[in-house]
Order: structure tokens, then sequence, then C-alpha cells
């Protein structure tokens, strides 16, 4: 019934931090970034090596929800990395501090989160 993951909507606080924070800090692409005066909001979508992952929307005065990771709904995004030391070090020299490396008990893989600029959990899972 289902073949893949077709992307992930994330509404931010402040447009510009999140654009910078998504496209200069991550490293992900913009595809389309789209202006809708009628809803005062822009869209961004934006691709990982090549491939559309995320649309990043502002509005004007969102709602708040909780987002720690062990919050109801939506718990974290996760990218999959194949160098988990060098990923910390590029977010380091970018002012981005990352939790301390976690062993997943299951896999025996590593793995650190890092916040976002509305502090969204985000996910480095080495490969």
């Amino acid at each position: 019934m289902l073949s893949k993951v077709h992307h992930i909507a994330i509404i931010c606080s402040d447009y510009n931090v999140s654009k910078i924070f998504y496209t200069d800090v991550l490293g992900l692409t913009i595809i389309r970034e789209v202006y809708r005066a009628e809803r005062d909001s822009y869209k961004l979508d934006l691709a990982l090596n090549g491939e559309y992952v995320i649309e990043l929307f502002s509005f004007p005065k969102p709602p708040q929800r909780p987002s720690r990771p062990e919050s109801l709904g939506l718990r974290h995004l996760a990218f999959q990395v194949d160098d988990l030391e060098n990923v910390i070090q590029v977010l380091k020299e970018k002012g981005v501090v990352s939790e301390a490396i976690r062993i997943d008990e299951f896999t025996g893989k590593r793995f650190t989160f890092i916040a976002d600029p509305d502090l969204l959990p985000i996910e480095f899972y080495e490969k």
C-alpha cells in the first residue's frame, strides 16, 4: 500500500533562522520557495541528496507544541549518517551542540540528538 515517506512538514517560528539552519547548517538544498501572501506564509521545499524530504512552513503566531522526545505526537526527525563523529564536528564548527553519543540497545548503532531553532529534536543515526 505505501511505497515510501514522501515528505515531513515542519512549522517554524522564525522562517529566516530555520531556513539558514536547514540549508546552511544541515546542508539540505532548496527545491522551491514560495511566499503565499493570502496566508502571510512561506513554504520552503527542501531536498536531501536530490530527494524531496522536508516542507518548512512559516505562519503568523503558530501555537506552541511540546517537542521533547517523550511528548505525545511526532517524537523526532532522524537522519542516517555515515560518520557520526564527523557530523558532530561539523555541527560544532557551526555552533550546534549535540548530546552525548548513545548506543542503540537493539542494534548496537551509535546516535545523538541536536535541536533545531524551535527545539524540535533531530537525531543523527550512524549507518
